[in-house]
């Protein structure tokens, strides 16, 4: 009913201001409603036997303690990383990002359509997205926050999420079916407040900064911090 509702309202709001972009963030509008067990009851034991390969083969307990996703735009990889019984971040698998808008540089304000560049927490899941389920990023965090307040910059924008394959994107990353499922059953299993998530332009352990960005000093501050995190972390075998 409520869903129904809202289909009734969004047409009306369409047809009575036709010059407007109506546009509602993906994790907002209401669908079916589905708990996160719900979700883990439909899809969460097959996500997790295809898990349990990769976390074997890295030497990794499943569900691990803590969990770093990260996120590189350029080459379209969200890779996994989970500590080994001795603690050290190992990395696991990496998911095809299927659809991602914009290009190097951070997200500076709503509307800009730019994926987020940082290090950010999650900060819940949502078993009920219009694009399958997803993860809220924490965009935007202190960082951006500071940053912007420096630059007089207002409206950030947020409701930047890890989704399911959808028509399109704005700001968000989107994954195929599979790739989503084992996120959201990971991040169920391992725990939302254990899970950190770096986004990249592009693997820095390997590669410059893009040079578009190399004059902003806040952009370049931003990017010794992911560097200095992307370090830490083993790059997959080739």
């Amino acid at each position: 009913m409520i869903a129904r509702l809202y289909a009734i309202a969004t047409a009306v709001a369409v047809l009575t201001a036709p010059l407007a972009l109506v546009w509602f963030p993906l994790s907002q509008i209401p669908r079916q409603q589905h708990s996160i067990d719900d979700r883990l009851e439909q899809f969460g034991s097959a996500a997790r036997n295809r898990l349990l390969s990769h976390f074997l083969r890295a030497g990794v307990p499943y569900p691990p303690a803590r969990i770093v996703l990260v996120g590189l735009k350029e080459e379209r990889r969200l890779q996994i990383y989970a500590p080994g019984r001795d603690g050290t971040l190992r990395f696991v698998t990496d998911h095809r990002i299927v659809a991602a808008a914009g290009g190097p540089g951070p997200k500076l304000r709503a509307g800009d359509r730019q994926v987020p560049e940082g290090r950010y927490r999650l900060r819940y899941l949502n078993p009920n997205s219009a694009a399958y389920v997803s993860l809220m990023i924490g965009y935007p965090n202190a960082f951006d926050k500071a940053r912007a307040q420096r630059d007089g910059r207002t409206r950030l924008g947020g409701d930047i999420v890890i989704h399911g394959p959808t028509a399109g994107t704005a700001g968000c990353l989107a994954l195929g079916a599979d790739g989503v499922e084992e996120i959201f059953t990971l991040v169920a299993d391992t725990g939302v407040a254990n899970t950190e998530i770096v986004i990249a332009p592009r693997d820095l352990r390997s590669q410059k900064p893009p040079a578009d960005d190399a004059a902003s000093e806040w952009t370049r501050a931003l990017y010794a911090r992911i560097a200095h995190k992307l370090a830490k972390l083993p790059a997959p075998e080739s």
